[in-house]
């Protein structure tokens, strides 16, 4: 009786676990395209990148904030220097 309901004790705590657990197909079946399918997606695939070419250059970026923004960047404050001497070893 005891190994009855222990094993039933796994089996509800394991089925919401398993209930989780996604339906994926992994290794779905192989699919083969004719020759007709693989000439009309290299039609397809020129037009596309023929139409790519028509697209004009882009402009350079506006900066709206250009004028009201320095050229020159702020310089940083040089390290402080560490004392050395008989002043900096001494107690306060």
């Amino acid at each position: 009786m005891r190994i009855l309901s222990a094993a039933v004790m796994m089996v509800l705590l394991t089925a919401p676990a398993y209930a989780q657990m996604p339906n994926l197909n992994l290794m779905p079946e192989v699919v083969t395209r004719t020759p007709e399918e693989k000439e009309q997606d290299a039609i397809k695939d020129k037009a596309y990148k023929e139409s790519l070419k028509k697209i004009p250059d882009s402009k350079a970026a506006s900066d709206p904030w250009g004028t009201v923004r320095s050229n020159d960047t702020p310089k940083a404050a040089a390290p402080a220097k560490p004392k050395t001497g008989s002043a900096a070893n001494t107690p306060r």
